[in-house]
């Protein structure tokens, strides 16, 4: 072909693009097996929630797990890429009463739409293995699961507190909560314990804090993530005896601290306000349980309380200070969680900032006990450094004892006097799954009022969640629902009925990489989940770096321990990408509200110097204003559709963008112009390779020009540089050695043997090392210019070599030096000895120009420098 042939067949994506799809699809192209002939490689992007459209976060999300896998799969690896829908949770609930139809109607419209997205971006995608997590034949397996851990103790039952809103009599999660209020009715919502089902992921925080050291595939970030929120503490329990006068009973109030030194610094004590001891005394205290009452509105997280307003109020009871036995009164304190440790924390106002400020504004005792050299305390203010180490005082025989000494003391001590001992506690809490809400896995427990609480047998598993009901924001439906609630016990066989609550969503991702690799087992993994985990790459959000991820590192070592699996971890290598940021516009309506403009909707206005003095709308012409850069959002109107990219510029220029604009775990800018400018480069590809005369020519490159021998090892040189790049997953720079090599490619003349067979070896080579990026238009290349009748198709085509022979050079610089000091270069034959090296320098004008007065000394570093000694 002659470059005419471009102008006659230009690039042309969305017809190219659909016809490699079908082609693919019919082949099977991306249907992984387990063949253990070659090295396996799994690679999972975090599987998406079916929202309704893919966003450009998907698009960048998944095109770097289909870029890595088609690379790798060039390179000999048996790759696994699958693809599956996180489908259940609160949105498709909203969503429902929004619409007035069914969670699963809306979710399989939109996993349908956007599984043909998918398609239309050409990622390699494994679909005989898709899952869908509101399948029944998936979410059997958690329920399965969930009652082998029932029978081994790791999963149990308890009370929990939860937001409650009193007026659509449903449970709320956090993010439902606003100003204190329920998002939807606006009630004041409460706080309630109810009946909730755990899972003892502490009984694996010593397991899950210590292999983060080990797992040098992830992210220090994340691993640093997880270790906080883990948060070993190491201190001491201390046992508070009851005042038996003011409680009437013998008993001890608990409390953990990790500064046990300041224990000689208590002056109260603060419990939450469903501890039993606020309970009793607010029977005779209206006040007191008004409080109570008012504290159930407030928060339910440690964040939440860290940033309300701290109150208290006094109970009237006291206990006793286990070393001193001095009275210490009682408050109830709406920062104290009943749900962390006890329910009740040791005030120690003179070392911690919270006590302090607590016990200024309600007049309480502060005593000063620890000392910290060349620092003068005051009761006065509040000083960061009140809470550092130092030594003790007024601490009896404690006194003099630094910080270290007077922790390691003070646990015996309390041994010995049975008041409490050395202690390891950690910040994570036990993983409640239990949601009162209807999209989700049922909880496959049945009720029945002589034997309580049954598990489902496992024969009838699994409980199916009724599909047709719709949400209309009164609480669960399934309360409504006889046809699911009534059966019979399992046990005794009287009418009973079933639970209501649903799992966590975070219940189905924690192991749905595991059903992946398991695909259609009729177990829940099988023999083949250990031949491709663990995982090899994982790829998603730093969103997910704490819950997603440790819940599945957990769920993964439970699963080992049923001797289900034979590996510890689940992903060997993570990669946090970073999102999508586009441009915000808006303007303040009459009504003091806020309505967004899409950034195509508005028009930038200039000065005559050119600089931007504001924007308006395309529509009105009215001001509208810059309100900055951020993430992609339906509500602010600045995302933007891939399906608009594609019909537009085909989706291997919106591949090659979000590749190109930055490192994958960096934050990049949506750029139209940086589309516009990937097209324009694959139309610059696509005129070339068509003008690529014969594919086929071949020639000896020792006899070749050197023109043409400096260009071939430029290519090769940016080869190796593309194929380091690969391997660390630095994909903008692959692209930038694209470019480079077509620059390359563009100066070499096809007037010559050598000319046409090196512009038929680098095409060859700048193809495949496009293709993982934009596979659709470097197959149509290669195809119509004849690579596939020569070496097959490119979809199996091996990763391209580095050529030894054209990274040799016949001549290298070498640094000049005159007495230590760089004077220039000198150009010496490659294979140069120390001896004709020597003999070219004395010859050379530049150090004979300095060495007026003779050479003395001829020093050679071989391939680097020359120092001439004068």
């Amino acid at each position: 072909m002659d470059a005419r042939d471009a102008a006659a067949n230009p690039y042309h994506p969305q017809a190219i693009e659909p016809a490699f799809q079908t082609e693919w699809e019919a082949a099977n192209a991306y249907r992984a097996t387990e063949d253990t002939r070659k090295p396996k490689f799994y690679c999972v992007s975090m599987l998406p929630y079916p929202s309704g459209k893919l966003h450009m976060g998907h698009v960048r999300n998944y095109t770097i797990s289909d870029v890595m896998s088609r690379q790798l799969r060039m390179k000999g690896f048996n790759v696994l890429h699958p693809m599956g829908w996180d489908a259940f949770g609160l949105p498709a609930e909203n969503a429902a009463m929004k619409n007035g139809v069914p969670p699963a109607q809306w979710t399989y419209e939109n996993i349908a739409y956007m599984k043909k997205q998918c398609k239309a971006m050409g990622w390699g995608l494994d679909w005989s293995r898709e899952v869908a997590t509101c399948d029944p034949a998936y979410y059997k397996w958690n329920q399965w699961l969930f009652l082998k851990m029932l029978e081994k103790g790791i999963a149990y039952r308890k009370t929990g507190v939860v937001n409650w809103d009193p007026v659509d009599m449903t449970v709320l999660a956090n993010e439902q909560v606003v100003d204190g209020k329920g998002w939807r009715s606006g009630a004041p919502v409460e706080k309630r314990e109810i009946p909730m089902y755990y899972l003892r992921i502490t009984d694996y925080a010593d397991e899950l804090l210590a292999q983060l050291d080990k797992m040098d595939g992830w992210p220090a970030e994340v691993r640093l993530m997880q270790k906080n929120w883990i948060g070993k503490s190491v201190g001491a329990e201390i046992h508070f005896p009851y005042d038996e006068e003011s409680i009437g009973k013998a008993g001890v109030l608990k409390v953990f601290s990790t500064r046990p030194d300041t224990l000689y610094g208590a002056t109260f004590m603060a419990v939450a306000a469903e501890h039993p001891l606020a309970l009793q005394a607010a029977q005779h205290n209206a006040g007191l349980a008004a409080f109570i009452e008012e504290c159930k509105k407030g928060g339910v997280t440690e964040a939440e309380l860290a940033t309300q307003e701290k109150k208290g109020m006094p109970t009237g009871l006291f206990c006793l200070h286990p070393l001193t036995q001095k009275k210490l009164p009682i408050w109830v304190g709406n920062y104290v969680l009943m749900g962390y440790g006890e329910g009740a924390v040791m005030g120690v106002p003179a070392h911690d900032e919270r006590d302090f400020a607590f016990a200024k504004k309600y007049e309480l005792r502060i005593v000063q006990v620890v000392d910290v050299p060349g620092k003068d305390w005051s009761i006065e203010k509040w000083q960061d450094w009140y809470s550092d180490d130092g030594v003790a005082i007024a601490s009896e025989d404690f006194t003099g004892l630094t910080t270290a000494q007077f922790k390691e003391k003070i646990g015996a001590v309390l041994s010995a006097i049975d008041l409490g001992g050395p202690r390891t506690t950690y910040r994570l809490r036990d993983w409640g799954i239990s949601r009162q809400r209807y999209w989700g896995t049922p909880v496959p427990i049945i009720h029945c009022g002589d034997c309580g609480p049954v598990p489902v047998p496992y024969e009838d598993l699994p409980v199916v969640l009724p599909e047709d009901c719709v949400p209309d924001g009164s609480g669960n439906p399934l309360n409504k629902r006889e046809d699911f609630l009534k059966c019979a016990c399992p046990k005794c066989g009287k009418p009973a009925r079933r639970e209501t609550d649903t799992m966590d969503t975070f219940v189905d991702s924690s192991w749905y990489f595991m059903r992946y690799a398991s695909a259609g087992a009729e177990t829940m993994v099988d023999a083949r989940n250990d031949h491709w985990n663990p995982m090899d790459q994982y790829i998603g959000g730093i969103s997910h770096a704490i819950l997603h991820l440790l819940y599945a590192r957990f769920w993964t070592k439970v699963m080992r321990d049923m001797n289900m699996l034979k590996y510890d971890e689940p992903f060997t290598k993570l990669l946090t990408q970073g999102m999508v940021l586009n441009h915000i516009y808006l303007r303040r309506n009459d009504k003091g509200g806020i309505d967004y403009h899409a950034p195509d909707s508005v028009i930038a206005k200039h000065d005559e110097h050119g600089k931007v003095t504001g924007y308006v709308s395309k529509a009105d012409g009215l001001p509208v204003e810059y309100n900055g850069i951020g993430t992609m959002s339906k509500s602010k109107l600045n995302g933007v559709d891939p399906q608009d990219i594609i019909d537009k510029y085909g989706a291997d220029s919106a591949r090659l963008f979000v590749m190109f604009a930055a490192p994958p775990e960096l934050t990049i800018e949506w750029s139209d112009a940086g589309v516009e400018g990937a097209n324009r480069f694959l139309n610059r590809v696509w005129r070339f390779v068509f003008g690529v005369s014969d594919v086929a020519a071949t020639t000896g490159w020792k006899t070749a020009d050197a023109n043409i021998r400096s260009a071939r090892m430029e290519l090769h040189k940016t080869l190796a540089q593309a194929t380091f790049d690969y391997g660390r997953a630095q994909y903008n720079t692959v692209v930038s050695a694209c470019m480079k090599m077509l620059n390359t490619l563009e100066k070499v003349p096809a007037d010559s043997p050598a000319g046409n067979a090196l512009r038929a070896e680098g095409t060859s080579i700048l193809l495949r090392t496009l293709y993982p990026v934009t596979p659709h238009i470097t197959s149509a290349l290669w195809r119509n210019v004849g690579y596939e009748k020569l070496h097959g198709s490119l979809l199996d085509a091996p990763w391209p070599e580095v050529a030894a022979d054209a990274l040799q050079q016949d001549e290298i610089e070498l640094v000049l030096q005159i007495n230590g000091k760089t004077r220039g270069k000198v150009t010496v034959p490659a294979k140069a000895t120390r001896e004709e090296v020597e003999e070219l320098v004395r010859m050379d004008e530049t150090a004979l120009k300095y060495a007026e007065g003779g050479i003395k000394k001829v020093i050679v570093v071989p391939g680097r420098l020359v120092n001439v000694v004068i």
